[in-house]
């Protein structure tokens, strides 16, 4: 498993903003603070391999989902920032199930 995914499944249940630094390929290292979403198999990526999801709170393109492969991640630091799901989860939690539990209410 990844050296950070216990960090990234605490900051999912304790609803934390983390720092993430990644290696894009296409532009190389980058650090961006987002908010985790989950740990599974992608539906945009059709390949059966599991990705750290987050959302992007500082693409110079907009917020956006940030989907990384195991080995992209190079490190992820949990902030002192907390996030409030409903701000974030625009989707029904109900139809599309997340892979970590976690408590985060109508859209756990």
């Amino acid at each position: 498993m990844h050296k950070d995914y216990d960090n990234f499944i605490d900051s999912i249940q304790n609803k934390k903003c983390v720092r993430v630094t990644f290696d894009s390929h296409e532009k190389g290292i980058i650090q961006r603070k987002c908010i985790p979403f989950d740990f599974a198999i992608s539906r945009r990526y059709k390949d059966g391999v599991q990705r750290f999801h987050f959302y992007d709170l500082e693409s110079p393109d907009g917020n956006h989902n940030l989907s990384l492969l195991p080995p992209q991640l190079i490190s992820l630091d949990v902030l002192n920032e907390y996030f409030e799901p409903s701000d974030y989860v625009t989707w029904d939690t109900q139809k599309s199930r997340w892979s970590v539990s976690r408590d985060w209410g109508i859209h756990s």
